[in-house]
């Protein structure tokens, strides 16, 4: 839905030349075409502020005019949540805000603006002689506002906790143009209510970041990895055990891998060579960070100890770094190598760390009664209890009749996360994929607070309408 020609003119007055304004359909294109191809509405137009003012005077006008606003950042969001769902709304895209503000490596902290890309991050803290240990698939192309407004998690939270714990203090934009400067980076400030913490992973519904300050540790002086085989998911979960009994805080990667997985990127020529040591059913990929002064060689010597007390029966570890790049380029493939295969129903989901065995094994179980021939593919964080439970269709089926059976799928995976005490969203977030599935989950009264919040900060609803809450 285009805006009018007056209306138009009057978000360019408002704007006062500190934004591009896009309102054209060739142009808005690329910030519409989301990663799954699951949602298509138009959008109103599309703004890239220059600064902190223009984001101001964009939800000044935006709040007064009653027309929403879409915060995006890399658009690399898996559940809708940086694209329309009416067609009216305005997108903002926070691209253009990507300064480094500062960096402090010896205080343990960097201030980057919300558009800085995520391994553009890396890059700026390395520099420093520092690590921001945040890792996703996507780093690529995600940017700091969308990860901190979806509070991303990534393969080292098991260490580092997720995008929250990440993050210091908050820069954010409210509905009415006020801007919340709750940058610091003190580790203790005990002054009511953590606004951060109620901002990050609001998904761009309370308020639009625009700046944060960000944990920095030390560069890890080295990495041991390994691709351990296990027979399943419960041998998997005692090798866990055992490693974060022996290595501590030092195991800052443990992640589940099927064979399925691996066989379908050597099919699809994704990976040159099978990374792992020898067939199995299943695989862990565990990694070690080595602190600075620390022996080397404390994961290996944990694995032969398992494998000489025939806790397991083979390992390859990376003995270079494009053996380890080999491995994690594996595992972050893992989602994208599905939809080489076909149509793939996927759940983002977490159960405690001891009930993951049983949420795969009852998963796998109820889905082939329910769709003979599916294939299952689990994979993801054990360590912190977050499986992508993906499932995909059987060979030789119709992908678009796969799809359209999807809700019996999701409604028999929900149900023994529920029954197992987990949650129906581990990292993507609600977005508009599944604010009604949030209504059934969620408990009635925490949904009246976040109501509540959302009416205080948000009175006219106008940032990013129709996601988490609908």
């Amino acid at each position: 839905m285009s805006l009018s020609a007056p209306t138009l003119a009057s978000l360019a007055t408002a704007l006062g030349g500190r934004a591009t304004l896009i309102a054209d359909d060739a142009g808005m294109a690329p910030y519409l075409r989301e990663p799954r191809k699951r949602f298509h509405a138009p959008a109103a137009a599309v703004v890239l502020p220059h600064d902190i003012a223009a984001v101001q005077a964009l939800c000044r006008w935006a709040n007064a005019e009653g027309v929403g606003l879409i915060p995006q950042g890399g658009n690399t969001g898996l559940v809708g949540g940086q694209v329309p769902v009416r067609g009216d709304e305005i997108i903002v895209s926070l691209a253009r805000l990507d300064r480094v503000r500062g960096i402090d490596a010896a205080a343990g902290h960097m201030t980057l603006e919300a558009g800085v890309i995520l391994e553009n991050a890396h890059k700026a803290a390395e520099a420093a002689g520092a690590m921001f240990p945040l890792w996703i698939a996507s780093q690529g192309s995600a940017r700091i506002g969308g990860i901190l407004a979806a509070n991303a998690g990534g393969v080292q939270v098991l260490a580092y906790g997720n995008a929250r714990e990440l993050t210091l203090g908050v820069e954010a934009v409210l509905a009415d143009g006020r801007l919340y400067n709750g940058l610091n980076a003190l580790k203790k400030d005990n002054t009511g209510y953590d606004l951060k913490d109620l901002l990050v992973g609001s998904e761009g519904t309370l308020g639009i970041i625009t700046a944060a300050t960000l944990k920095l540790l030390p560069l890890p002086e080295g990495y041991e990895t390994a691709l351990i085989n296990v027979a399943d998911p419960a041998a998997a979960l005692r090798l866990f055990t055992v490693l974060r009994d022996r290595l501590g805080s030092r195991l800052t990667a443990f992640e589940l891998v099927p064979r399925f997985g691996i066989d379908l990127q050597l099919r699809h020529g994704m990976i040159p060579t099978d990374p792992a040591a020898s067939l199995s059913p299943w695989y862990v990929l565990a990694e070690l960070s080595r602190a600075t002064g620390t022996p080397e060689g404390a994961l290996t010597a944990a694995l032969e100890a398992e494998l000489t007390g025939g806790g397991l029966n083979d390992a390859v570890i990376a003995d270079s770094e494009s053996s380890r790049q080999l491995m994690w380029r594996m595992r972050e493939q893992m989602s994208d190598v599905q939809s080489r295969e076909g149509a793939s129903i996927k759940h983002d989901v977490s159960v405690p760390i001891a009930a993951v065995p049983t949420l795969i094994a009852e998963g796998e179980a109820v889905a082939a009664r329910l769709v003979p021939g599916i294939r299952p593919c689990p994979f993801g964080h054990m360590g912190d209890g977050n499986i992508h439970f993906n499932f995909s269709q059987p060979v030789g089926a119709d992908g678009k009749a796969f799809m359209a059976g999807a809700d019996i799928i999701h409604d028999a995976i929900y149900a023994i996360v529920a029954r197992l005490g987990g949650s129906i969203s581990a990292e993507h977030g609600i977005g508009q994929l599944k604010t009604g599935l949030l209504k059934q989950a969620k408990d009635p009264v925490a949904l009246e607070m976040m109501r509540a919040i959302k009416t205080a900060l948000d009175p006219n609803g106008i940032l990013n309408p129709g996601k988490v809450l609908g």
